[in-house]
């Protein structure tokens, strides 16, 4: 391996760091367990190399994220010492020999061990030996706190006055779960066709608008969307701790936005809120793309439980379509099924659908999501 060069731009929050990245630079980062959505960011960002003061999957879970910064041929060194946030200069060139060395202006700064395919693998099958384990204390976890938090997680939640009515509309809610560029891209016909309100939560605004939609609003605690998606949405929503304090609103007033941005406090994630603020105004369908639903995806978030998303999903109830992995089932993802397949399995499915039609405002959408998937399909 040849010596890596770059200039160091260091983060101990990922989310954030990723704001200032440049292509050819060398994130140096403090995230055990990097998820895929960090690292699909760092990516996408271009860097070199990225450093790390933390095991990229330290084995409490199986996870993924390493893996796409490996196959785009990025570098990973972990373990690197913690000094290494007072030992570098932010923005200052540094190199990285083969054997982990970490130097500055010729000065050796810290060392760590690089993380190849191999190791990454066997970790990740000790991982899923214990993932049993996790899973337990994990449920156990979400019960708890839901018998714990359930009035405060059930009852009616105090909303600002929107300047979008949701009554009766559909609403598509992008979360910047994994994998959420590739699913948006595949409801486009949807967006286009039935023209939905569209909410972003945080790092979701930006997906929205790299395809060619505002938001109407974004929610979130703002801490990884854009300057220039706050700027240019219409109306703010800040997710607040149920005491009212809201990290997201300094940033908001250092932006010089607060005339348009109002706070919503919630026990649970900005996701949570968006779902909730959706169904309680009234919408008549929503499509949540990106959402986290399942075990790692909680895990990689730093959450022992999921109490409140899973409440915030019976609040919502058969409204709610789950859009996530729909990039996979049209094929866009991956090798896909066949256009013939496709065809048959979408003809037979709609048999029972038209019998459903006339019966349920539920599955009228439906049908029509169906009926463009296959006009999609048949380009």
């Amino acid at each position: 391996m040849k010596v890596i060069s770059g200039r160091a731009r260091l983060g101990r929050r990922t989310k954030e760091l990723v704001r200032r990245l440049a292509p050819g630079d060398i994130a140096v980062i403090d995230h055990a367990d990097l998820d895929e959505v960090a690292a699909e960011a760092l990516r996408r960002a271009r860097v070199v190399a990225v450093v790390n003061t933390r095991p990229f999957l330290t084995g409490r879970f199986p996870h993924h994220g390493p893996d796409r910064l490996l196959e785009a041929g990025i570098p990973l060194l972990e373990e690197v010492d913690e000094r290494v946030f007072t030992g570098l200069t932010d923005g200052e060139p540094i190199e990285i020999d083969e054997l982990g060395h970490l130097a500055q202006a010729g000065r050796l700064v810290a060392r760590g061990v690089f993380l190849d395919p191999a190791e990454l693998q066997r970790r990740r099958e000790r991982a899923e030996k214990y993932l049993d384990r996790a899973l337990i204390r994990f449920v156990q976890n979400t019960l708890d706190y839901a018998r714990r938090e359930q009035e405060a997680l059930l009852r009616p939640v105090e909303l600002p006055e929107l300047p979008v009515d949701l009554s009766g509309r559909q609403v598509v809610i992008v979360v910047r779960g994994p994998g959420f560029r590739d699913d948006l891209r595949a409801i486009l016909d949807y967006l286009d066709d039935v023209r939905p309100v569209t909410i972003g939560v945080d790092g979701g605004a930006d997906g929205l608008r790299e395809l060619g939609y505002e938001p109407s609003l974004i929610v979130g605690d703002m801490d990884s969307v854009s300057d220039e998606a706050l700027r240019s949405c219409p109306f703010l929503v800040v997710h607040a701790y149920p005491d009212g304090r809201a990290p997201g609103l300094e940033r908001i007033r250092r932006l010089g936005l607060e005339q348009k941005a109002r706070v919503a406090p919630l026990t649970g994630t900005s996701e949570d809120l968006a779902l909730i603020l959706a169904a309680q105004e009234g919408a008549s369908l929503i499509v949540l793309v990106g959402g986290h639903s399942h075990l790692v995806d909680f895990l990689e978030k730093g959450r022992a439980g999921m109490a409140s998303t899973l409440l915030a999903r019976l609040r919502v109830g058969p409204r709610l379509i789950d859009a996530r992995g729909v990039s996979i089932l049209y094929g866009r993802g991956g090798k896909g099924t066949g256009r013939r397949e496709m065809v048959a399995i979408a003809a037979s499915a709609l048999v029972p659908v038209l019998v459903l039609f006339g019966l349920s405002p539920l599955w009228s959408n439906l049908f029509r999501l169906l009926k463009l998937w296959i006009l999609w399909r048949l380009g």
